[in-house]
């Protein structure tokens, strides 16, 4: 029997910023967002499920220790969680749809992108069980996203072993060269690093569609249970630690039916979990889940843990 395709949803972040009329950007964009007009994430949750997601992605991307020393008068860690959760349940029951998975994001924890974390391996191993333990019970799983270095993969993976669950592992490649993390660490040598610490599944994200078709043929060597979303930037080199995104530029010719043929090459290559990150919005989710369709394959949630 064929296998169906997990289908996340898209780019919350320069979704938000695109529909709020107050919004500037912000170390803590989705964050702010999100405290000042939560309403729009819950119908940006909701449009992503009209669009044909199976998965919704918590905003929580901004949500750490660390994150939350650049806000000010924020509430608590397991107030913010709790509040993203509830928002995104909001967005959910105001589509109608059933059958919707929703996953945490366990982004890095100082910044994206970066060569290097500034935390040890233990620090981040302890960040990142603390937001396991935090929302294990209210999500149906979780999802490392935007990982630059082998030391944040194993640090994750390592949390969800003493955690006691799994987690889905995403890795974000250089746009020049998609068999390089961001650190500059080879792909290979981060597979071959994590995959003995049983992720439930690996993921390429947040790099530019032809990285990513460079990247893609290396995870089918290692897992049967491999994914990809990208992102819809020209680059994101301009970025710098801390800053914000209104230095990247997005690309115009990245079309709903352009993204989702791209996104469907990925299909033919083997992977099994789809979707879109910053710049990718629900118009590319609808295209992409009509495109899956059309290859006669179904559209499902979560792949159950084993």
């Amino acid at each position: 029997m064929t296998a169906a395709i997990t289908l996340l949803d898209g780019g919350m972040g320069q979704e938000l910023i695109r529909r709020s009329s107050a919004a500037k950007p912000h170390p803590l964009w989705s964050l702010q967002v999100m405290m000042d007009e939560p309403e729009l994430v819950a119908n940006v949750h909701r449009d992503f499920c009209l669009a044909g997601a199976r998965v919704i992605c918590l905003n929580t991307y901004s949500v750490t220790r660390h994150r939350l020393q650049m806000g000010t008068a924020l509430p608590d860690l397991p107030e913010l969680l709790k509040h993203a959760g509830d928002l995104a349940r909001a967005g959910i029951h105001a589509s109608g749809r059933s059958g919707i998975d929703v996953v945490a994001s366990l982004p890095p924890l100082t910044a994206s992108y970066l060569k290097q974390s500034p935390l040890s391996p233990v620090q981040m191993k302890d960040e990142y069980k603390e937001l396991m333990e935090l929302q294990r019970n209210h999500v149906d799983g979780f999802l490392a996203e935007t990982l630059s270095s082998v030391a944040e993969g194993q640090a994750v993976l390592s949390a969800a072993q003493e955690a006691g669950t799994g987690v889905h592992l995403a890795f974000t490649v250089q746009d020049e060269d998609g068999t390089l993390l961001r650190s500059g660490e080879s792909l290979e040598d981060a597979l071959r690093a994590c995959t003995p610490l049983n992720p439930l599944s690996i993921i390429l994200n947040c790099s530019v569609p032809e990285a990513i078709d460079q990247g893609l043929p290396l995870l089918a060597t290692v897992t049967d249970t491999f994914g990809a979303y990208a992102n819809g930037f020209h680059s994101i080199t301009a970025l710098k630690p801390g800053g914000t995104v209104d230095v990247l530029t997005a690309r115009e010719e990245l079309t709903p039916s352009v993204y989702a043929d791209m996104a469907l090459q990925w299909m033919e290559l083997g992977a099994s979990i789809l979707g879109g990150c910053c710049e990718v919005g629900p118009a590319h989710i609808k295209a992409l889940a009509d495109g899956i369709v059309g290859k006669r394959r179904q559209l499902s949630g979560l792949p159950a843990q084993p």
